[in-house]
């Protein structure tokens, strides 16, 4: 018999402007197991987190805790029942030190006043429960993304729950941080506690996770043990068919001509690379978080300052010493933290769709709104972004928000795109629609430089990959030779990724 579960939703629904997003959906977290809650992006699962955490209240239906039903669960009586979400965007505060974000909302206090010996006290515990060995006095904001999200899982953790909600928790961590927090959550499952458990890698929800909920279009279509449930099963359960091939066909382009060289180049933790940067070609960027790839990137983007022997831009004899010269040069950059650095949430899809040309239309004419509107809808019709152009974008699905990050370079045709984890957090079809949309570009004649913490991702879809090591290129393997593990293998400086270069 199973035990009674800690939280539940019982045939809740809930609409936004008369627009149904969760109808008649039931799920039940019990103690002592991990549930995996799935589905596309805008299936409605960042809804259920939010009726089950007390942001939302439903339209009908209720929240069931320890049996009790709730119609209308605050957020105080949530966190009093012992129900913690780490939601997929972060909740942190970059200016606050790591203590305390961590004890934010729930500080120790003594004679009235925060307990600054017992927050460190209770936080540099949760922080050897995540692996986290930075100074705890250490702005927030100093971190890397990765870093930042192990803070937001050791918040949570702060808590002590007895309801651990995890929205996409490993998108933007290294293989060892996600193997800390494998090892972490099968030790809270052990100790009873019910955890929720949210990820578009199937491979982690098949080793994780014990039973699954699926979400399409707001319904549930599945609720059942994972037990005899393939990867390409679970797809079925999300998407409706047989996943197929999820990579485009890859073809190789003899006439890559060199778009971009770089001689002695060195950037933030990069020192003294060389590297070229093919027309036509998808140039991957893999290795171990923290490598220097972001600073590749951004080096090349002139948001960081750079040193350099010798430099070819597309015609150019130096190095963009900025963004908007790099704009100039025809570089784009797609950042991997949409929310922060890619969007403007409070405005509009089509807004943040135009906004790389506002600068352009004003020193010509003038903008002309009408045509904007026209191109908008021509963009989204062509990234399957659906719905009214004129809502905020902090209303759309990750995957969504995703497109609209790559969307608003289209206008301006670039001839070198940057891409900075594109698909961190998107579901399995929106996965296939950007990849089919990045080789049409190679093909096109775009060059393509994308940084990837997905492995398989870097493998299928690239023409060559520079493995980042300590700040160098331990390897650059072309694509006949890549797999996942030559990749790993140049990545921990192994002796066998030389053969594979």
């Amino acid at each position: 018999m199973s035990p009674q579960p800690i939280i539940a939703a019982r045939g809740v629904s809930k609409s936004f402007f008369g627009n149904p997003v969760l109808q008649d959906v039931s799920i039940a977290l019990e103690p002592g197991r991990i549930h995996a809650l799935l589905g596309e992006n805008g299936a409605g699962k960042s809804t259920l987190i939010n009726l089950l955490s007390g942001a939302l209240a439903p339209d009908g239906g209720t929240i069931e805790i320890d049996g009790q039903a709730h119609h209308r669960l605050t957020p105080p009586e949530a966190r009093r029942a012992g129900i913690a979400v780490v939601q997929q965007e972060l909740s942190l505060t970059s200016d606050l030190s790591i203590a305390e974000n961590i004890g934010l909302g729930a500080f120790p206090r003594r004679f009235g006043l925060i307990d600054y010996r017992a927050l460190a006290k209770r936080a540099a515990q949760v922080c050897a429960l995540v692996g986290l060995e930075e100074n705890l006095a250490t702005p927030v904001g100093d971190l890397p993304l990765g870093r930042r999200q192990m803070v937001e899982i050791a918040k949570a953790l702060f808590r002590q729950p007895r309801v651990l909600v995890l929205d996409e928790p490993t998108s933007s961590l290294s293989a060892h941080e996600a193997q800390v927090l494998r090892l972490l959550l099968e030790r809270l499952r052990d100790e009873g506690t019910a955890i929720l458990y949210i990820s578009h890698r199937l491979n982690e929800v098949m080793r994780l996770c014990e039973h699954v909920t699926v979400l399409k279009d707001g319904q549930v279509t599945a609720d059942r043990s994972l037990k005899g449930v393939d990867a390409a099963g679970l797809v079925r359960l999300m998407v409706g068919r047989d996943p197929g091939d999820l990579f485009p066909q890859w073809t190789p382009n003899a006439n890559r001509e060199t778009i971009v060289s770089v001689s002695g180049f060195s950037c933030g933790l990069l020192h003294d690379i060389d590297l070229e940067i093919r027309r036509g070609e998808v140039l991957g960027v893999g290795g171990l978080v923290g490598q220097g790839q972001e600073d590749l990137l951004l080096g090349l983007y002139g948001a960081l300052p750079t040193s350099v022997r010798s430099a070819s831009f597309g015609g150019s004899s130096s190095m963009p010493s900025s963004v908007p010269k790099a704009n100039a040069l025809g570089l784009a950059y797609v950042p991997a933290d949409r929310k922060r650095e890619g969007l403007h949430l409070i405005h509009s899809i089509a807004w943040n769709m135009m906004l790389p040309g506002f600068g352009r239309a004003r020193a010509l004419s003038g903008r002309d709104r009408a045509s904007e509107r026209k191109l908008a809808e021509a963009l989204a019709d062509r990234l399957s972004i659906k719905g009214d152009l004129t809502r905020q974008v902090q209303a759309l699905s990750g995957g969504n928000q995703q497109k609209v990050a790559l969307a608003k370079w289209m206008p301006s045709d670039p001839p070198i795109l940057l891409l900075n984890d594109p698909t961190r957090g998107v579901d399995v079809e929106t996965k296939r629609e950007i990849y089919v949309l990045l080789r049409r570009f190679a093909e096109a004649g775009k060059a393509i430089v994308l940084s990837s913490s997905d492995t398989p991702e870097l493998v299928h879809l690239c023409d060559r990959v520079a493995v980042m090591r300590e700040g160098g290129i331990a390897a650059m393997i072309e694509h006949k030779a890549l797999s996942e593990e030559a990749i790993v293998a140049a990545a921990m400086g192994a002796e066998t990724a030389k053969a594979a270069a």
